[in-house]
């Protein structure tokens, strides 16, 4: 039996949208909203309903050490910063007796800023003094910087600056310490630090542009800029240094940099978002090489056995299309057009009704995810088309990508089967006799569900991260519940 995806009750609760589906358990919900949510905007819920019901169910869950290291995993495996900052703020006065605590606030650090981040939130809802667990572990996190990192994240200008912390949490006196504390600490020497210096001793604008070119002349020219740092920059060495773009472009699309690196299509989304916004000639080469770079780095997925249906919701609820942005149907479009490139999976949309796409896996992700979007109806919601449209075709895995609001039913008997799935699933496995793993993948973190079976995987968050998650899941269906428990305090 599942321990992750118990319902709570099979009598169905209702959703967002006002239809009938199942309740997640609190630590289910808990974990989806920790791996999707920005604190942005939702259809059905804006950034501030998002934090008021992260922070309900951090003080409603029993378990408060799940909470704690639910929290660490969203942080250093998937990368989920301010959601990750609100639960280890809203857990300090619930821990702080625990022997546990102190280790907490050290490994849920993943950058020195992060403790900013916390100490801000924290200070911000209350006026008591810091946790004594908060200081320990903080102090401790911080005696581990070398120079490097603590001049690289001094966070000047800032609420909470790395001299405010230290003076803050007081942590053990170490060279590189003394040396932030006394002023003796050399700036680092990262690409950021040369820009900004650029920036400091220029006299005026023009050769502050000047000294900017300069510095990515010589980042891209020998090589020595990371590709992920590339990616971030391709707008900045555009309109600063567009002598160097052609060598720039080179190292993008440089197949041995792109396995090497291990980068996954999701990394594209932000510099697509940013070359977009640009016009001429430039810009159109970068968004070419954009594209052949995102399709290289399909093969950096993995390849799942036996037959694969990718399933998106195209329903109105799912929100804008776009590439570069974080809408759930933006999202999902693009999880769904790298799956099927990287596998050759068969493809359906649904809304009102479910349809197969018959989609060319040879076809670039952007083209790809283009044709989605022009076949998107944007009407209700109904899961209850997805099987029956599925007919007799086998199929080992079946992935739902949804914000989980189904609404619509096929016919009678709505009300009583919750408006869910769960009869047609039934009837699809008796017909074509295949057991298919289902992967329901909730694109909004709602806290609502579609399928109550326990071999049915509901799982968040389209963080590269995500393909570790399922392939953990082909072989053990208690794969995320159990990496989160292994992280040790």
């Amino acid at each position: 039996m599942s321990k992750f995806n118990k319902v709570k009750s099979k009598t169905p609760t209702i959703n967002k949208a006002g239809g009938r589906s199942f309740k997640q358990t609190d630590k289910l919900e808990f974990v989806s909203i920790l791996l999707t949510s920005f604190l942005g905007k939702d259809f059905y819920r804006d950034g501030d309903e998002t934090m008021e019901r992260i922070t309900e169910l951090v003080g409603g869950l029993k378990d408060k050490k799940f909470a704690a290291k639910a929290a660490i995993y969203a942080r250093t495996k998937f990368g989920m910063r301010s959601v990750s900052h609100v639960v280890a703020a809203d857990l300090a006065d619930s821990i702080g007796g625990q022997i546990w605590a102190k280790s907490f606030y050290n490994k849920v650090i993943n950058r020195p800023d992060d403790i900013f981040e916390i100490l801000a939130r924290y200070h911000s809802e209350t006026d008591k003094n810091f946790t004594h667990a908060m200081r320990k572990g903080f102090a401790t996190y911080l005696g581990s910087l070398n120079e490097y990192k603590l001049a690289k994240y001094k966070g000047e200008g800032k609420e909470f600056s790395m001299i405010d912390t230290a003076n803050l949490i007081h942590p053990k006196a170490t060279d590189a310490l003394t040396k932030l504390m006394t002023g003796k600490l050399k700036s680092a020497e990262t690409w950021e630090a040369k820009l900004s210096k650029a920036g400091q001793v220029a006299k005026d604008e023009t050769e502050k542009e000047e000294l900017k070119a300069e510095v990515w002349k010589e980042l891209v020219i020998s090589g020595k800029i990371g590709y992920f740092a590339l990616l971030r920059n391709l707008r900045n060495i555009i309109e600063q240094a567009p002598e160097v773009l052609d060598k720039a472009l080179e190292l993008l699309v440089d197949e041995d940099a792109i396995k090497s690196s291990l980068v996954l299509p999701f990394r594209f989304q932000t510099a697509y978002g940013e070359i977009e916004k640009l016009s001429g000639k430039d810009a159109r080469l970068t968004l070419k090489a954009l594209n052949k770079a995102l399709d290289i780095s399909c093969s950096n997925c993995p390849k799942f056995e036996g037959d694969t249906l990718v399933v998106l919701d195209d329903s109105g609820s799912m929100g804008n299309s776009g590439i570069d942005s974080k809408e759930p149907f933006a999202i999902g479009s693009l999880f769904a057009a790298v799956l099927v490139k990287s596998n050759d999976c068969d493809f359906m949309m649904f809304s009102d009704d479910a349809r197969y796409l018959s989609l060319n896996s040879e076809d670039s992700v952007t083209s790809l995810i283009s044709k989605m979007d022009a076949h998107r109806t944007s009407n209700g919601t109904n899961f209850q088309a997805i099987f029956p449209a599925a007919g007799k075709t086998k199929y080992n895995r079946v992935i739902i990508l949804s914000d989980m609001q189904g609404w619509m039913a096929a016919g009678d008997g709505y009300f009583n089967t919750g408006g869910a799935p769960t009869k047609q699933f039934e009837a699809y496995k008796k017909l074509t006799g295949a057991t298919p793993k289902i992967y329901s993948f909730d694109l909004r973190s709602y806290g609502t569900m579609q399928f109550p079976q326990p071999e049915v995987y509901a799982l968040a968050g389209f963080s590269d991260k995500i393909f570790d998650v399922m392939e953990m899941l082909e072989t053990d269906k208690n794969a995320l519940i159990n990496e989160i428990e292994k992280i040790e305090l």
